[in-house]
């Protein structure tokens, strides 16, 4: 199946046409734009080992598609995928009002080392909005959207858990 990766999607952001086969083996083919990469998954509790030609990351993934969080070898990124069915079928539909408000929420459970906005910022989609400690690890949280920041819910040196609300968008 066809799948349109995007990493921390923005309006220059480009996008990866990435195509996967499962082979009666349960082995997993993979292209990236056309070129043959190997692959092998191994899930290890809440996370994958995924090697990548050779390389092991540890991946752990939040959000659900076709937004989706990921942290891989000590990075965060934010990233969309989309089936080819959901990128055709979009095109097909009359479009949805989006809500108004666009809430980002703890990805994971940890502490607000640093809040990078303030109510009234304006901000645009990929821009950093929070970081956060977790594992040992800082995280940007970055807006998925632009807008103006709404409300502020944390503070630095607050702890979180998962799902929490961070920041609200208008």
């Amino acid at each position: 199946m066809r799948y349109y990766v995007t990493l921390d999607p923005g309006p220059e952001s480009p996008t990866w046409a990435v195509d996967l086969e499962d082979l009666p083996s349960g082995a997993l083919v993979v292209h990236v734009q056309d070129r043959l990469v190997d692959v092998d998954v191994i899930p290890v509790g809440d996370q994958l080992s995924v090697l990548v030609d050779g390389m092991v990351v540890d991946l752990t993934t939040d959000g659900v598609l076709p937004d989706l969080g990921a942290t891989a070898s000590g990075r965060r990124l934010v990233g969309r995928v989309e089936s080819n069915r959901q990128r055709t079928g979009g095109k097909t539909r009359k479009e949805i009002p989006a809500s108004s408000e666009q809430v980002t929420v703890s990805p994971m459970p940890g502490r607000v080392v640093k809040v990078l906005v303030g109510k009234g910022d304006s901000v645009v989609a990929g821009q950093p909005l929070v970081v956060m400690e977790a594992m040992k690890m800082e995280n940007e949280i970055r807006s998925k959207a632009p807008g103006k920041v709404a409300e502020v819910h944390v503070v630095a040196g607050s702890a979180v858990e998962a799902h929490v609300k961070l920041v609200t968008l208008v």
